[in-house]
């Protein structure tokens, strides 16, 4: 599933044809994804214009003149095409490679904006995506957004916040994490990156941060750095993809060739001065990728 830094990514590249766009046409071509799309859908979009495009956590929010904000999500396998004065565009670079097949293209927006006549295409193979419709005035008591956590790339989220969410609480670190009431947006892959840079064990319990008079230990700021530098490091590397940002060796800048955990089970580990060696267990039916020997 795309994680926060892809999804922030699609947002930076759908910004350029879709805000101050007006939608000339909606074209739905099923009834469901992984929901059924909204009542008469295609009615209520048609003719109104796009005045901002915004994400929370993993959801993107569209925002409409008419004070309606369409929320979006890519499930599994979903991706968006830009279709832009000729040049055929899919913002985002993810660890798994988006389809393209015409056949799995449900959504087509219609859009005449600041920039040109453009097309942005939803397609979803496996269906796991959706799109629904609330309100401005609605919109943090949405059944999606209203329970979920602060945001890992704002200044809500500080050792201090970790604290008071982490004490008490023997479940393992990476579960903790993964938890999307506690902080909005993190997913494996991330969540794997960071306690690698923290030297932190996915294994060690959440509470072992918070020392007994229910304040954030060192760790606890180590923990919290690793997050924003990842999650930073990750947004940048897919903005840089998207300008075609190449290194000099010719390779584009994707963040997952900088993994230094994530799928690289058995390889040595890349801290400079540690000689393990990369290890994948399952946790919560998950894969956890990390450093025995420098993560404690």
């Amino acid at each position: 599933m795309p994680e926060l830094p892809e999804v922030e990514t699609v947002r930076r590249g759908l910004q350029p044809a879709m805000e101050g766009a007006s939608v000339e046409r909606l074209e739905q071509r099923r009834a469901d994804l992984r929901f059924p799309f909204p009542e008469n859908f295609s009615d209520r979009v048609e003719g109104r214009r796009i005045v901002a495009l915004k994400r929370r956590s993993k959801y993107l929010l569209i925002h409409l003149d008419d004070e309606a904000v369409l929320i979006a999500h890519l499930g599994m396998s979903g991706s968006f095409h830009v279709d832009m004065n000729g040049k055929d565009d899919t913002p985002g670079q993810f660890h798994v490679d988006r389809n393209k097949a015409e056949k799995h293209d449900h959504v087509v927006f219609h859009l005449d904006g600041p920039a040109g006549k453009a097309r942005v295409v939803y397609n979803d193979p496996r269906r796991f995506g959706f799109m629904l419709l609330t309100t401005d005035d609605e919109l943090e008591a949405h059944p999606f957004i209203r329970d979920l956590g602060v945001e890992p790339v704002g200044n809500a989220l500080n050792a201090d916040y970790l604290a008071t969410r982490f004490s008490g609480r023997k479940a393992p670190l990476k579960a903790a994490l993964l938890d999307q009431k506690i902080i909005a947006g993190l997913g494996n892959i991330y969540v794997c990156e960071a306690l690698w840079r923290a030297k932190l064990s996915p294994r060690r319990s959440a509470g072992s941060l918070v020392s007994p008079k229910g304040k954030p230990i060192a760790r606890a700021e180590d923990l919290t750095l690793a997050i924003r530098q990842v999650i930073a490091a990750a947004i940048d590397a897919g903005g840089s993809s998207l300008q075609d940002h190449r290194q000099t060796d010719g390779t584009l800048g994707y963040f997952q060739h900088r993994f230094n955990v994530y799928d690289r089970e058995g390889q040595p580990c890349s801290r400079e001065g540690c000689s393990g060696t990369v290890e994948r267990i399952v946790q919560s039916g998950r894969s956890t990728f990390f450093c025995a020997s420098c993560q404690r």
